[in-house]
């Protein structure tokens, strides 16, 4: 059973939007109070998020599926639904984030570092949102929109400061286990280590890790054996140390050839890796050669014999055992000083720049193009506005497809339409051409006997009467008191003549 794994698959799905609520207000006394339909929540979203304690991938690998909640429905009383809480997956650290095709979409680097893998929908609006001077009582709500679907592919570049490489059962597991607390699978056969260990090495004040990389072989960088799987995991060491068994049976194997086969096969791999602003490319990084396996006699003898010639070529060489220890106190404070100039040499790290696209002046957001195909003509409405516009109508409720001819009449889809040359009864489809929304254009007409009636969602209940002012109201205070008065003289004057007692009169 896998215990590490260092590439995955992910496929994340955002938490959809709650759908808005369509509610009217009803109280005692108040039958028709006005809307408050509700807002719905917003769906959570599957963000990657760095954890110095997950060093493996094999949450991944058992449950590559991974779906964040939804938001709550938005209810009456303007009650708004619940928004979902975020899916944060945790990490190792120098987890790089990839799409299918190869695209680098982020290097999580770092405790806390975050990248959101699928969005979560926005929860639709409910009908007290939606109501205006023009549209009092919405009869509708919008729809909350689908989370967005993502399928990435994790890679696990481990960080370390040293690498160790070497051929099979040169002796880096036991290395590792020598001078760290690290404690690696080590037996006397090939390819015992399948997957890379770490370990920490305190040297003085210092203090690094080392990563043991499984066993190159001539051909590793085009796939052979195991070397091109976990090469990776040596792009962001700052020192690379060869070990050398100077105690292998092998007949056509020396520690000078065994040298020339790890450079040549790094060589291979480092040309195509990318550079970072600022980084030294693994051809120019630090090397150190290790001589193993001197506790051997004939190891000790090979070692002394080919030492000269590898210092020779610049390379700082180290003869030690580690089943005896010896030289390995050497070894590690070398690594050490090593170490530090490289963490001294490196960049210092910037803060995130914020960059601001401001859209153009000229772009309309959307476009129109007429396509042709199978003996049909349509016109295709492409953007990122009108589809959420889609998506978020009710097809169901008149008013809520007549709210979105509305929406893509104001925006200028209907304009662009008859400039692209689409005339009433043309087919126009809105999304992409797997799952696009498909109708019979009909234009908006801004005269006739429609206009006659009131505007969608209004309701002639509910008409806002204009409040008089306090000089208006003074004037019929006026007015009314000036008529009870006229209306007083009169009916005294009656009196006085006797219009009241005198039945001739």
């Amino acid at each position: 059973m896998a215990t590490f794994v260092d590439r995955v698959v992910l496929h994340a799905t955002g938490g959809d939007g709650g759908h808005g609520c369509a509610s009217i207000h009803r109280e005692k006394f108040k039958p028709l109070a006005g809307p408050d339909g509700g807002n719905g929540g917003n769906g959570g979203s599957v963000v990657l998020e760095v954890d110095p304690q997950v060093t493996t991938l094999l949450p991944f690998h058992h449950q590559p599926h991974r779906r964040a909640a939804s938001g709550s429905q938005g209810m009456g009383d303007h009650r708004s639904g619940a928004t979902a809480e975020d899916l944060v997956l945790a990490v190792p650290d120098g987890t790089v984030v990839k799409s299918p095709d190869g695209e680098v979409l982020a290097d999580l680097v770092g405790a806390g570092a975050r990248y959101v893998v699928a969005p979560g929908g926005r929860g639709g609006l409910g009908n007290a949102a939606l109501a205006s001077p023009r549209r009092k009582a919405p009869g509708f709500a919008l729809l909350g929109e689908p989370g967005e679907t993502a399928d990435v592919v994790l890679e696990l570049k481990t960080i370390a400061d040293v690498a160790l490489v070497g051929f099979p059962s040169a002796g880096k597991s036991s290395l590792v286990a020598a001078v760290s607390a690290a404690r690696p699978k080590i037996a006397d056969y090939p390819f015992t280590t399948l997957v890379p260990n770490l370990g920490v090495v305190q040297a003085g004040d210092a203090r690094y890790t080392v990563a043991d990389v499984p066993g190159l072989i001539p051909g590793a960088s085009q796939g052979k054996g195991l070397g091109l799987e976990f090469l990776r995991h040596i792009e962001r060491c700052a020192v690379v140390v060869h070990v050398l068994d100077c105690a292998t049976l092998e007949p056509d194997r020396d520690p000078v050839s065994d040298l020339d086969v790890l450079e040549a096969e790094l060589a291979a791999y480092a040309e195509d890796l990318e550079v970072a602003a600022g980084g030294v490319p693994l051809a120019e990084r630090p090397r150190v050669v290790v001589l193993n396996k001197i506790d051997v006699p004939e190891a000790r003898e090979l070692a002394d014999l080919v030492r000269p010639e590898l210092e020779a070529r610049g390379l700082p060489v180290f003869e030690i055992s580690t089943a005896s220890h010896e030289g390995l106190r050497a070894l590690t404070f070398a690594l050490a000083e090593r170490v530090t100039a490289a963490r001294r040499a490196a960049p210092a790290q910037e803060a995130t720049r914020v960059v601001l696209r401001p859209r153009a002046v000229d772009d309309s957001g959307f476009t129109v193009q007429r396509r042709e195909g199978g003996g049909q003509v349509w016109f295709a409405v492409r953007g990122e506005k009108p589809e959420r516009w889609v998506r978020q109508t009710d097809f169901t409720n008149d008013e809520a497809v007549g709210y979105l001819a509305d929406r893509l009449a104001r925006a200028g889809v209907e304009e662009a339409l008859l400039k692209a040359g689409a005339v009433a009864g043309d087919e126009v489809r809105i999304g992409p051409d797997t799952d696009a929304v498909v109708f019979d254009w009909e234009p908006t007409l801004l005269t006739g006997s429609e206009l006659l009636g009131g505007p969608r969602g209004s309701d002639v209940r509910l008409e806002d009467r204009s409040r008089p002012t306090r000089g208006q109201k003074r004037r019929e205070y006026t007015e009314r008191m000036d008529a009870k008065a006229a209306a007083r003289a009169e009916l005294w004057t009656e009196r006085e003549q006797g219009v009241w007692t005198d039945p001739d009169a």
